[in-house]
């Protein structure tokens, strides 16, 4: 957290609803959780993470306001209009990179960094909003806050990245390296929330009285059911209320959103003869109020059947073919109902197989480790979580052995973890690696292991070393302390050389021998100068690393002179900037 700072803002923004908390910098006894959805009857800790542009690629309304917008149009101005949602899923499932583009439902393209910034900078005015609404500190200043901006653990380093220049877009900072936001991981946010919460903060009575922060030592899983990703992540409370990380954040793209993708095919199995393709292309503000109900119905859906009304268009465009109870015959799990489709109890958790079959495989696989015999606790948090299908599922399958435990308002638990995790980004006490790191280096060439095409001779002919060799500095899977640099001492290999370059790499193996060898990744490189040449071999270069952090950074010392050089990896475009 900026020292500065007089709020903390942090938001939550998820690949179908997004939301914000904050509170004063000073204490979290009092974080706020802003609703939405009033104008509309609603309130919700959250708002569905959809934006609509107009016909000049203009922000029109984001949230609510965009799908109420959206429904409202005519089908003959909709495709004018640019209306996105689950967009978020594109920085999981594609190379991310700057200039990369999105497809809004008219089939047109925005850049993606237009969408995302809009949707931050819509989030960040109204918090202001709020806040000086609620607030009698007025904020002069953007010195004055600390955002906190939540993402997936499982996502990679570019896509973390984009995050934050969205956020630079967006007005939230005026640089990349402001330390006035904090990029957190949304199962370690949630983790946060939930270890300092009393017994009757959670929707179940099978959890001891005490906080599990008040009990050093103890072991849970926390999965973080998102509307694209499932994030999962194991923690140990340590002595002082801090967390300490036990196996690297794990998961895939098995959110709620797969569900709604299954219950859209069924229904286009259902209304075949093209019926359903030509209601998609033509009626999609009604496929949107569809869909949106939808939602709200795999949460609420329990051991019954569940009734989904069939929209004015899909019985007209139906009809328009045959009698629309045709269309059923031969349909398994659903049945035409005076206008409305019964989808029976077992079709509808058939939707979630999916999802669920890879959430169990995944904590099996976790649970099924040796280190992991402590463990008690599951924690089910995030907007998914809210589905009784899903939470029957994993406590079917794990109840005997753990404790398995939802929060009361699991889809705000991250948001408000994040504000903890922005007043206190200390609280985090170490990550496991999620790759190996480490550098080039050179040293006495060895017939016995060394590679002949890597034997090189020193000018003065007297040292034969090899080169290219990789030094590992930390393994996947290690415990690395975040907020603790590492260091590591080393030499030149000339007598007479001004300078010394430093070339960093990573693999998703656990060793390596060399740097070119097939999946090593080259992120980086820098040059320090090491003038002190009359010192020869003797020269001591110093490079200071944090691991565990969202961003990889080094810094490189030549001890004599004190020149310094540190490299910052753009993982956007895969390149590198050093600085003084």
């Amino acid at each position: 957290m900026a020292s500065e700072s007089v709020f903390v803002i942090a938001i939550d923004f998820g690949t179908s609803y997004s939301g914000y908390c904050f509170c004063l910098a000073s204490g979290t006894d009092q974080i706020r959780q802003v609703y939405w959805g009033a104008e509309h009857g609603l309130k919700t800790p959250k708002t569905p993470t959809s934006i609509l542009f107009n016909q000049k690629q203009e922000f029109e309304y984001f949230g609510y306001d965009a799908v109420m917008k959206y429904k409202s149009l005519p089908s003959s101005q909709a495709d004018r209009w640019y209306f996105f949602q689950n967009f978020k899923m594109q920085l999981y499932s594609t190379n991310v990179t700057a200039g990369m583009k999105l497809k809004a439902t008219n089939g047109k393209f925005l850049p993606a960094l237009t969408v995302f910034s809009e949707s931050l900078r819509f989030m960040k005015e109204h918090a202001l909003n709020t806040i000086k609404e609620a607030s009698s500190q007025t904020v002069y200043d953007p010195e004055e806050i600390t955002w906190v901006i939540t993402v997936p653990a499982i996502w990679s380093a570019a896509a973390k990245q984009f995050m934050r220049l969205a956020a630079k877009e967006a007005g939230i900072i005026s640089g990349m390296l402001s330390r006035n936001l904090i990029i957190a991981l949304e199962p370690e946010a949630a983790s946060l929330w939930c270890k300092q919460l009393p017994q009757e903060g959670f929707m179940t009575d099978s959890s001891d009285k005490k906080k599990f922060e008040d009990s050093p030592g103890i072991q849970y899983i926390v999965v973080d059911c998102g509307g694209g990703t499932i994030d999962i992540t194991v923690h140990e409370i340590q002595e002082n209320h801090c967390l300490k990380e036990l196996h690297k954040a794990s998961g895939g793209g098995w959110g709620g959103n797969r569900v709604d993708e299954n219950f859209t095919n069924f229904l286009k199995e259902i209304f075949s003869d093209g019926v359903w393709d030509e209601y998609v292309k033509k009626h999609p503000t009604e496929l949107q109020n569809m869909m949106y109900n939808f939602s709200l119905q795999k949460c609420s859906a329990s051991r019954e059947a569940v009734y989904i009304r069939c929209y004015y268009n899909l019985t007209r465009v139906a009809e328009s073919k045959k009698d629309i109870s045709k269309f059923f015959e031969n349909a398994v799990g659903a049945v035409w109902c005076d206008g409305t489709i019964m989808i029976t109890y077992e079709k509808m958790k058939s939707l979630f197989d999916y999802s669920v079959n890879n959430i169990i495989f995944a904590l099996r696989e976790i649970l099924s480790k040796p280190e992991m015999d402590k463990v008690q606790y599951i924690l089910l948090v995030g907007g998914f979580a809210c589905s009784i299908i899903l939470r029957d599922a994993v406590r079917q399958a794990f109840s005997s052995k753990y404790h398995i435990l939802c929060p009361m308002e699991a889809q705000a638990a991250i948001a408000k973890g994040a504000v903890l995790f922005g007043v206190n980004p200390h609280i985090i006490t170490s990550r496991i690696s999620c790759r190996t790191y480490g550098l080039s280096v050179c040293e006495k060439f060895d017939d016995a292991i060394h590679d002949i095409r890597k034997r090189r001779v020193s000018k003065a002919g007297d040292f034969i070393y090899c080169t290219g060799l990789f030094q590992k500095l930390v393994e996947i899977g290690e415990s690395v302390n975040i907020h603790k640099a590492a260091h590591y001492d080393f030499f030149p290999i000339e007598p007479d050389q001004t300078k010394v370059t430093f070339t960093f790499y990573c693999t998703k193996k656990q060793n390596a021998q060399y740097v070119d060898e097939e999946g090593m990744e080259m992120l980086g490189s820098c040059e320090v100068p090491s003038p002190a040449t009359w010192l020869g071999l003797n020269r001591r270069l110093k490079v200071e690393i944090q691991f565990g952090l969202t961003e990889f950074k080094a810094t490189c010392t030549d001890v004599t002179s004190q020149e310094s050089r540190t490299v910052i990896i753009d993982f956007l475009s895969y390149n590198y900037h050093s600085s003084y």
